[in-house]
């Protein structure tokens, strides 16, 4: 039988960078705080402290931040007419466990969405006209303006850091910026991060070309910043060892390097780890949250009350919970009505490996998880569309995330796999090899989405997550469109031999290489409750007191990495909630 805590005001289930940025925002008001998470405590010191840090084998291959896939996983198949199977090891996208969540194990690249990303349909049909969308993709706008969320870009830019040159200073385009980001009233807060080789090269080639490259805006702070929590950020030293990784000298931003120091003066936080949540708790109507169950580090299951519950756990994890929870009506691709489940979306990457001879020497090893240089002029809406057969678009980098000596030899396709052969192809490439990369936007379709297995539990005995998903001719056409551009850039480049890295007509998704871990979609924001799960705030439409944070609520995915819309849309939610909610609860946009 579970047993009853204390209530409390504000129970946030999960806790990364949404989970720490809304307690730190509502700890000002005084009401008791609640956040639950169910890995492991972890902070800078001593859990990522130089050299344990850097031991590739227990981060890199045996995944020690990530979730356990013997405990909870997902199933998965292409299309509806499969037989899902559980996912047993992680290798496509490696959901994260415990206190900072992805927070802790990602690169740090920190963009703004483009204007067009935000209103992509309305900017679609205004250049195309509504024929160019296929009739199973389910294109949406977000909710808000570019200009609504603007000062909260700006203020996660500000918390984490940022490294980055503006290309776009209050209308007026700046040199060496991006010159396709929208307008910010600000600069970045610290300068961008050195340039390696082969940025440089990549430069160089795509300016040949006509292209405009600039630096990765970047959370790996470049010199010494304090953060308007009032928290004092290291400098980025360029170890190599980012993604997968802590890092030791509170650099790289991340929930313990930039909000928790802040939020350890206030009492009336509380967090709680090894706590997972089985499902969110209603009252009888099923129209308001009295709390969660969750299941302690001894197996006692608890149930917590509280006035107000926020999700911010894992995009994944949160479209779970609404489904395990019954809070509002799963998606039926079929019948084409729901919601909870809707519009599941990953990204499209693509690469290639420019091999050189001894003249070049690209020294991988020194290096952060955003050095290197991007061109958006392929990205979203920066290029005319027309006669092209698809809808979106990629960024085009030169990175180089580091050297470490199990995952990230970039070797021929005929190298030996192993014994002497091997090794001399090591010695030969090691320091000689540099890459070109792309990352692509996904469009949602009718039949991409989430709901609960039929038959496979997780280790509570409770359904796990289904996930229907494939790559689909668009994307695909948008990928083969995108090679082409970056084969010309390796070409102009002039590598001794390079090998491209895209997918071919007719790919599936292949769960087993990491491609990426910015999964979206689920519990889409939108202002119509027909077609999305919460509204512009991230209150769901169903249950008031219930708001869902995170890329479950982007409509699309982006070619960018995530962060900075789920950190800047966290801050608008939590502006919305301390300034609005909390003085009249209640649904804050009417349906």
């Amino acid at each position: 039988m579970a047993r009853t805590q204390p209530p409390v005001d504000i129970l946030i289930v999960g806790f990364g960078w949404t989970g720490s940025l809304m307690a730190m925002e509502l700890a000002g008001t005084g009401l008791k705080i609640l956040a639950l998470e169910r890995g492991e405590a972890r902070d800078t010191y001593p859990d990522f402290a130089y050299p344990r840090n850097t031991d590739e084998l227990t981060y890199g291959i045996r995944l020690r931040l990530f979730q356990n896939p013997a405990q909870e996983t997902v199933t998965v198949r292409h299309t509806s007419r499969q037989t899902a199977m559980p996912y047993r090891r992680f290798g496509s996208f490696l959901p994260g466990n415990g206190v900072g969540g992805a927070g802790v194990h990602w690169n740090g690249m920190l963009w703004r969405p483009l204007e067009a990303d935000i209103k992509l349909r309305s900017t679609v049909i205004s250049r195309y006209g509504a024929g160019v969308i296929p009739p199973e993709m389910q294109l949406q706008d977000y909710p808000f303006t570019y200009e609504e969320m603007e000062p909260f870009f700006d203020k996660f830019e500000k918390i984490c850091g940022t490294a980055g040159q503006a290309g776009n200073l209050n209308g007026e385009k700046i040199a060496g910026g991006n010159p396709f980001e929208a307008p910010r009233k600000n600069p970045y807060p610290t300068r961008p991060l050195k340039t390696q080789l082969a940025g440089q090269l990549f430069s160089a080639a795509a300016s040949e070309l006509g292209y405009h490259p600039f630096p990765i805006p970047s959370a790996n702070c470049s010199e010494p910043y304090k953060n308007p929590y009032g928290v004092q950020l290291g400098v980025c030293n360029y170890c190599g060892f980012c993604e997968r990784y802590g890092c030791f000298n509170a650099a790289k931003a991340s929930p313990q390097s930039a909000v928790l120091p802040a939020l350890r003066r206030y009492a009336n936080v509380e967090l709680r780890t090894r706590a997972h949540v089985l499902r969110v708790n209603t009252d009888a109507s099923g129209t308001r949250a009295t709390g969660v169950t969750y299941v302690d580090a001894d197996g006692q299951e608890i149930e917590q009350p509280a006035s107000l519950v926020i999700l911010s756990a894992f995009q994944l994890h949160n479209v779970r919970l609404l489904l395990l929870s019954n809070i509002g009506q799963p998606w039926d691709p079929v019948s084409g009505e729901g919601v909870v489940g809707r519009n599941y979306a990953y990204q499209m990457n693509g690469g290639i490996k420019l091999f050189f001879n001894a003249d070049r020497t690209f020294n991988p090893f020194a290096a952060s998880g955003t050095t290197g240089i991007f061109i958006d002029d392929f990205n979203a809406e920066n290029f005319d569309h027309s006669g092209l057969g698809f809808i979106g678009g990629s960024t085009i980098s030169a990175t180089l995330s580091g050297g470490r000596p199990i995952q990230q030899m970039s070797l021929p396709h005929d190298a030996p796999a192993w014994g002497s052969g091997w090794k001399q192809a090591l010695r030969q490439h090691y320091l000689h090899t540099m890459n070109i990369g792309a990352s692509g936007s996904v469009m949602p379709y009718r039949h991409c989405y989430l709901d609960l297995d039929p038959t496979y539990q997780d280790a509570w005995g409770q359904p796990l997550l289904r996930m229907t998903f494939d790559w689909q001719p668009n994307e695909l056409a948008m990928t083969h469109f995108i090679g082409q551009k970056a084969e010309a850039i390796a070409k102009a480049i002039g590598p001794a031999r390079y090998e491209r890295g895209f997918m071919a007509a007719g790919a599936h998704y292949d769960v087993r290489p990491y491609q990426s871990t910015h999964t979206t979609g689920g519990a889409v924001m939108g202002d119509n409750p027909r077609t999305s799960v919460v509204n512009k705030y991230l209150q769901s439409w169903d249950v008031h007191n219930l708001f869902v944070l995170g890329a479950c609520c982007f409509p699309q995915n982006l070619a960018y990495n995530p962060t900075g819309i789920v950190g800047a849309t966290a801050l608008f939610a939590a502006d919305a909630i301390r300034t609005r909610y909390l003085k009249q609860p209640g649904p804050l946009v009417q349906a």
